[in-house]
């Protein structure tokens, strides 16, 4: 089997995917592969613009039929790359309607797609996720609760689905994302620092949350990420 892809979605804006894609990126360079980015937010391409030098990365719409067509042909291209998808939110009119290009060449690429799908405490997340699984079903999804949002328990809605047992049931997960103090976030924005480069050269007290988000991150990821 070759290198995954992975794909970072949700369907909505303000669920963390940006930050997702980002601890996912930083994740995989510290485990010495080599990630390379396809950026699908094309209005506010911000993990593109910070990761393009170290990662390097396209640009794809997949708003429109011919950007599917583009991204599978850039992944058989990789063949040695594993392969970041950051999503946008405007994307999930594009996934019902062109998904299937790209599950249908799953099986030509030899690849895996691992999802990994980002939810608010709103049924929209979920309903959204449902019509992604419909789309690509050869996918496999992990859902991942957003603790910015709140606490784990707070997630009542997907916690107490048939949703999430059905996502289980298979073998998924359900995994969170940590809360990074808003002040460090902050801090990358507006420098456009990738997270190992932050780690570098924020204030102290600032680099020590970050290194407490990554570690907390990196065991997050170990569960759903393999070689």
């Amino acid at each position: 089997m070759s290198k995954a892809i992975f794909l970072v979605g949700g369907g909505k804006g303000g669920v963390g995917k940006s930050l997702m894609s980002m601890a996912l990126l930083d994740f995989l360079q510290a485990g010495g592969q080599e990630p390379f980015l396809v950026e699908t937010d094309t209005s506010v391409p911000d993990v593109f613009k910070t990761y393009q030098e170290e990662t390097g990365g396209e640009l794809v719409n997949l708003d429109e039929r011919e950007g599917w067509i583009e991204l599978v042909n850039l992944v058989e291209s990789r063949a040695e790359s594993t392969i970041v998808i950051n999503t946008g939110a405007r994307n999930q009119t594009g996934v019902s309607n062109f998904g299937r290009t790209l599950n249908k060449a799953l099986g030509e690429l030899g690849r895996k797609l691992v999802v990994l799908w980002m939810i608010d405490r709103k049924r929209e997340s979920l309903e959204l996720l449902s019509d992604f699984m419909a789309a690509i079903p050869e996918a496999e999804v992990h859902v991942v609760r957003n603790l910015y949002l709140g606490s784990e328990k707070k997630f009542e809605l997907y916690n107490g689905s048939k949703m999430k047992s059905g996502i289980e049931g298979k073998g998924s997960k359900s995994i969170n994302l940590p809360e990074l103090a808003d002040r460090v976030t902050d801090a990358m924005n507006k420098g456009r620092m990738t997270i190992a480069k932050a780690t570098g050269e924020l204030s102290l007290g600032d680099r020590m949350e970050l290194e407490r988000w990554r570690e907390e991150c990196a065991a997050m990821l170990s569960q759903v990420v393999s070689e």
